[in-house]
């Protein structure tokens, strides 16, 4: 089978599209015929080798951690899904990817892709799907009724965090960048902040109970954003490089989030995108071979939001 894998670790011209063998499941897992996988931020830093102490991969490796396409093969002891079905899923991050025709799956990661979109169309979902939910509810558990601020929210993972955090009846201030802040207004969001032109801190004026950070923002700037959580609020923060502050007197806990596989929060957000509810949004679509390449456009920084990642078909 094709797939793109680096040999050692480095910049986007260490992915070579190749040869391998086609992987054969063990007990708990399955084969999948891949649709598409996405790119992810963290594809890029664990090839460059700067994620080897939180996830370990193997060289050669297959980078790819979301994953659209038909069960084609079961090992033993799988009884969640059956050959034929079209599944999406977050493959373990320091396994094999799905930037090939063929991945191995624990069966228990993977559910049911959304009907009404195409499958490859979903690869782009589990990742920032999962971080939106773990972020807003695992997490910041928020509610109906409470403000929650998300900052960053032009990205992949702000637009199902803006959603989301509609969906359940919050108060929505989101920061995001001219370019993107119709695309955030549309997702649902109360106010839009530019945060090219305003200062974040001083457009807040009543405080709220959860800071969701999602950008690259300097240390100065995540810490400011505590003085706008309520006392007893969350902030929560995906850029783990950075640790989130808080601040004990008032009772503000700051969490760094690591996303986390979850099959049946997975479920809940198919489940959403079957009904309506949550837009899936695919900015490009790509061939597997053209994957080092966007992986150069994504280092430097011009891609326009998730791609979508297509295996060759037979």
């Amino acid at each position: 089978m094709k797939a793109v894998r680096f040999h050692q670790f480095g910049g986007p011209e260490v992915l070579r599209y190749e040869d391998v063998a086609q992987p054969t499941p063990g007990a708990g897992q399955v084969r999948i015929r891949v649709a598409a996988t996405s790119f992810n931020g963290v594809d890029a830093n664990i090839r460059a080798g700067y994620m080897q102490g939180p996830i370990p991969v193997e060289l050669p490796h297959t980078p790819g951690i979301d994953v659209a396409g038909t069960v084609d093969a079961l090992g033993a002891d799988v009884d969640e899904v059956a050959v034929g079905d079209r599944v999406v899923g977050f493959l373990p991050m320091a396994g094999p990817g799905a930037a090939a025709e063929y991945v191995i799956a624990p069966a228990q990661s993977l559910t049911g892709a959304p009907k009404n979109i195409p499958l490859a169309d979903a690869a782009v979902l589990p990742l920032v799907g999962l971080t939106a939910w773990q972020a807003l509810f695992d997490h910041g558990k928020l509610t109906a009724g409470r403000r929650v601020l998300i900052n960053g929210a032009g990205g992949a993972v702000g637009g199902y965090a803006v959603q989301l955090a509609k969906e359940v009846g919050a108060h929505v201030i989101a920061t995001a960048s001219p370019r993107s802040a119709e695309r955030v207004k549309a997702a649902g969001a109360d106010e839009v902040i530019d945060h090219t032109s305003t200062d974040v801190t001083a457009a807040v004026s009543e405080p709220v109970d959860l800071v969701l950070n999602l950008a690259p923002v300097a240390p100065e700037q995540l810490a400011a954003l505590v003085t706008l959580v309520r006392d007893g609020g969350t902030l929560v923060n995906t850029t783990v490089w950075m640790p989130a502050p808080s601040d004990e007197e008032r009772g503000v806990r700051g969490i760094d989030l690591f996303v986390r596989s979850d099959a049946d929060q997975l479920a809940d957000l198919v489940a959403r995108v079957n009904t309506g509810e949550l837009r899936v949004e695919v900015a490009q679509r790509v061939a597997l071979a053209d994957l080092p390449a966007l992986h150069a456009r994504a280092g430097a920084g011009e891609l326009p939001g998730k791609t979508a990642v297509l295996a060759p078909t037979a």
